[in-house]
């Protein structure tokens, strides 16, 4: 009897082990529930954010909803240029007073080019993305568009953006100008901009400029000499936060602070845009939250 008891105790302990053993393999004892990701909540009244890699929607915000662009339409100014057949990035271009009046006239944001001085169009990338030079956006907008005036050329480079912004599936967006000076009609939304940025992060001449802190430009004076500009700094102060690479602010009177972002970490690579924050630190605070989201989600 006792011996029968015994060995049915070592065929129960047995059973025990081999089912254990079959659910540590298949992990079922040691899976945690996977922890819920709470969605962010962001001041501004449209943000987008996406998985550069696949394209994944991650978030969205009125993704879809029409907003004036400020600055942000640099972006497609830059895109615009970088997509030129045979574009020589050493071209030089002369600084008209066409362009210091233009920025004198709207007060708008400036490189601080002076009139005859020669810029390459390499130096007048960096001057329209880091401290968000209009005059540098005239410029581009005038060499890279057709006509016989400044105000043709410049007209037909607009018509260029509107008509890459089509071809990129940018539905909902409509240029009117070439640095976000909009008479009106100067809108696109979330989704578009993150859109447009996915595509122009591509372009390694585009990325190096927009994740540069500081920029030096050396110029052609009207004499020959060389002139050394004031250092240009990037208004984008998320530059390396986080993995954060770029890409560019926006801000206005009607449409509020806006920021084309781009970060990656650990080989997960997010992009998107907040656009009609209330405030420059909001503005932050909103793209830090969809960055952390955004790794999150993908991790």
């Amino acid at each position: 009897m006792i011996t029968a008891t015994k060995g049915l105790r070592v065929r129960r302990a047995a059973a025990v082990a081999i089912t254990t053993g079959a659910v540590l393999a298949t992990g079922a004892l040691t899976a945690a529930p996977a922890q819920a990701l709470t969605t962010p909540t962001i001041t501004a009244k449209g943000g987008f954010l996406m998985n550069s890699a696949t394209g994944t929607t991650l978030y969205s915000k009125s993704g879809n909803t029409k907003r004036l662009t400020a600055s942000t339409t640099k972006i497609m100014t830059a895109k615009v240029v970088l997509s030129q057949s045979n574009l020589n990035l050493d071209a030089k271009v002369t600084i008209k007073k066409a362009y210091s009046d233009y920025i004198v006239s709207k007060g708008a944001s400036s490189a601080h080019l002076i009139v005859g001085d020669k810029v390459t169009v390499r130096q007048l990338l960096y001057g329209m993305m880091l401290p968000s030079g209009c005059d540098a956006a005239m410029a581009l907008a005038d060499k890279f568009g057709s006509g016989s005036t400044v105000s043709a050329r410049t007209k037909s480079f607009i018509a260029k953006m509107n008509t890459t912004a089509r071809s990129l599936g940018m539905a909902n967006t409509k240029f009117d100008s070439f640095d976000g000076i909009s008479n009106g009609a100067n809108a696109s939304t979330p989704k578009d901009l993150t859109l447009l940025a996915r595509n122009v992060m591509k372009n390694s001449t585009f990325k190096s400029v927009v994740k540069t802190k500081k920029y030096t430009a050396k110029t052609i004076t009207k004499t020959g000499s060389t002139r050394t500009m004031g250092a240009w700094t990037n208004t984008n102060t998320l530059l390396g936060w986080n993995g954060t690479l770029g890409i560019k602010t926006g801000s206005g009177t009607t449409s509020k602070y806006c920021l084309v972002f781009a970060a990656t970490k650990n080989g997960e690579s997010v992009i998107g845009a907040v656009m009609t924050s209330s405030s420059a630190a909001n503005r932050t605070t909103d793209v830090k939250k969809l960055i952390n989201y955004g790794y999150a989600k993908i991790s």
